[in-house]
């Protein structure tokens, strides 16, 4: 069990509980929790995987993530009246997933020795992109193109990614600063409010 298949794991557990803590936020019934959580989870990994041809995609050849994704639903369930603060716990799940996935789409696009624009993409997709399905099954306009600093974060974390790699550094000191990166920016526009400007038709 290499260290980048633990890492997708770990990252695929928070962006489960993440999507749990919001569907639960939402009211949703069981089913609807445990759909909201497996979007969220693996829809982003699902949409690079379509686009890159890697077939099967990795969530069906590989029945851990479901296992995984089943075991942190459970847990977000019983345990969700001992989260204090359900906001905050949402964000720090959904933050470290998306640091975690934004490495797992940049390193498949190296992989694939695609051109390192795409290599951000892929990993801005991975990490942002179950968010979009979870955002749009709930009937919200997708946290990706409004308010807060999301998608940047994931570029941010990607291309710090690249750079890294290409300085031949140790790969875990890459997985570590590139996650440390993505976590760090967005908190970092959360806490002073910072975001895009917004285009708009007067």
């Amino acid at each position: 069990m290499t260290v980048f298949y633990i890492l997708d794991l770990l990252g695929t557990s928070a962006f489960a509980i993440s999507g749990a803590l919001f569907a639960m936020n939402k009211k949703m019934d069981p089913i609807g929790v445990f759909i909201i959580a497996f979007v969220t989870a693996v829809g982003g990994g699902t949409i690079r995987d379509v686009i890159t041809g890697r077939f099967p995609v990795v969530w069906m050849g590989d029945l851990n993530y479901v296992y995984i994704i089943s075991i942190s639903v459970v847990l977000a369930i019983i345990f969700r009246k001992r989260i204090s603060y359900l906001s905050k716990s949402l964000f720090l799940f959904d933050t470290i997933g998306l640091g975690i996935f934004t490495i797992i789409g940049t390193k498949i696009g190296i992989e694939n020795e695609f051109h390192p624009i795409i290599c951000v993409f892929l990993g801005t997709i991975s990490a942002s992109f179950g968010g979009v399905i979870r955002d749009i099954l709930a009937n919200e306009i997708p946290l990706i193109f409004h308010k807060e600093i999301y998608a940047t974060a994931c570029i941010i974390g990607s291309v710090t990614f690249l750079v890294l790699n290409q300085l031949r550094l140790d790969q875990n000191f890459n997985y570590i600063v590139t996650t440390l990166m993505v976590i760090t920016v967005r908190l970092i526009a959360v806490k002073f409010k910072l975001q895009l400007p917004t285009i708009y038709k007067n």
